[in-house]
Parts: C-alpha cells; structure tokens; sequence
C-alpha cells in the first residue's frame, strides 16, 4: 500500500518540478530576448560623430535663421549685436561642415545618412541666409533700397541651381551612373559661403562699407553659380538631349530586316550575310 501511495506522490513532485523548470526557463528566455532586442536598437539608434556634427550644424541654421527673421534694417544700431552673433554663427556651420567631412573620411564612418543629410544641411543654411539678405529685414527706408545688395532674381538663380542638380544628380545615380561634385560645384559653395560672411561681416561691424566689395563679392556669387550650372548641364548633356530623354525614338537599324517582309524559307538573309560574312558563308543547302 504504502508503495502505492508513494508513486503518485513522486509523480506530482516531477511535475510540479518540471513546472518550476519550465518557468525558470522562460524568465531567462523573455530576459534575454528582450536584453537582445534593447541592445539592436541601440546599435540602430546610435549616431557617429560626424553625422552628429552634421545634426548640430542644422540646428544651428534654425537659430541663425531665427536670429536674421528678428533684425529690421530700419533699426540697424539697434539690432548690431544679430548681425554680429550671426555672423559667428554662419561661420562655425561652414567649418563644421568641414570638419564632419574630414571625420567621415579619416575615421571611415561615410554612411548613407551622411550622404544625403550633410549636402541638405548646406544648402538649406545658405540658400536660405541668401533669402534673408534679398528679404525686407534688409530693407532701409532711408536708401530705399536692400543694404545687401543681394536682389531676389539672384536668389532666383541660386535656387535653379540647387533644383536642378539635386534632380540631375538623382535621376544619373538612378541610371547607375556617377554625378559627384565637380570642383566647380565646390568653388561654388566656397564663393557663396565667402559672400555671405562679407555681407554679415560689413553690415556688422563697418555699417556695410566698401560697398565696393560688398557687391563684387555679391555679383561674384552670381557669376560662379552660373557657371556651376553650365558645367553640371554640360557633363548631363550625353542623358539629358537623347532620344529616350527627349521621348522620341532611337533611330532604327538600317541592317535590321522589315517586320513587314518575312524572310521565305530557304532564301538568304543579306541583312545576315553583311552583319555576319562568315557565318554566312558557311550556310547552304542540306
């Protein structure tokens, strides 16, 4: 009897045992799982110190932006001390723009965020510190005219140019082939970001005087991103002007036979014979 009391008493305590194993078990499982996915997306998540540079040198254009949004030409002693701290602000975000390129490439950290934001932060920030200077905050009712001498049409001008390598630039590396910068391009950004410490620089500390110098390094931009844009239409051309670019169609093959006059069985083919002489030749009667 007493055997047989002791066998099912033996069989719960397997179960209940196997039960507390089972649970152990799936604690350390669900624990490690999700210790696992925390550390993936960490790994996700993490930023190198480039593109963090890069994230900066964006929130840095949303101050100096801000910054040129507050000043009134019309009360420039007043607002002396933004064109000052905008100045310094530009300043560091073009050699920071630097600097994370260098990083990238030194530390071998080029990364596919890098690649697309690094180019949007740059002409977002200088595109639109030209914005400001053709805008109505720089406007003086005693000239009665823009203390800049940056006019909308060069804005005009600068933003074709941007507009339209971004869509030659994708539509090329779509098709596989290669756009990079040209050293054009980067004269270009040198020459635009150059003006635009000049302009701030002048209007900060020498009430905008040269003028002389104000507006050659104003018209020197224009000149430059002019250019820029017939280099990059030049090295487009070759897709651009085609035939399938333009919608129309590719020239037929002279030695290609007519879909409309089947070739009769047992008669040579001459478009063959000319495009394969030897071939041909060796063809005859069975």
């Amino acid at each position: 009897m007493s055997a047989g009391v002791e066998a099912p008493a033996r069989r719960r305590g397997l179960r209940a045992s196997s039960g507390r194993v089972a649970a152990r078990l799936a604690c350390a499982s669900a624990h490690t799982y999700f210790a696992a996915g925390a550390g993936t997306e960490a790994e996700r998540m993490a930023i190198n110190i480039p593109n963090q540079i890069t994230l900066a040198r964006l929130a840095l254009a949303i101050v100096f932006f801000a910054l040129l949004s507050a000043y009134s030409a019309a009360r420039a002693a007043q607002d002396q001390w933004i064109l000052q701290v905008s100045f310094w602000l530009f300043l560091i975000a073009v050699l920071t723009d630097v600097l994370d390129g260098w990083l990238a490439r030194t530390w071998n950290q080029v990364t596919s965020f890098g690649r697309v934001v690094d180019p949007v932060v740059d002409k977002v920030i200088v595109c639109g510190a030209f914005l400001f200077l053709a805008s109505d905050r720089f406007y003086d009712p005693a000239s009665g005219g823009n203390v800049t001498g940056v006019a909308p049409w060069m804005v005009v001008v600068l933003l074709t140019r941007e507009l339209l390598v971004s869509a030659i630039r994708s539509f090329s590396e779509a098709q596989g082939e290669d756009f990079g910068a040209s050293w054009v391009g980067k004269l270009k950004m040198f020459v635009q970001s150059a003006t635009i410490c000049i302009v701030l620089a002048l209007l900060a500390w020498h009430e905008g005087r040269p003028t002389w110098l104000r507006e050659g390094a104003v018209w020197a931009t224009v000149i430059v991103t002019t250019l820029s844009i017939i280099s990059y239409l030049g090295r487009a051309r070759a897709f651009m002007l085609s035939s399938a670019a333009l919608g129309g169609r590719a020239a037929p093959d002279a030695t290609s036979p007519s879909p409309s006059a089947p070739t009769k069985p047992g008669a040579s083919n001459p478009a063959a014979s000319s495009k394969h002489p030897a071939a041909a030749s060796q063809e005859g009667p069975c």
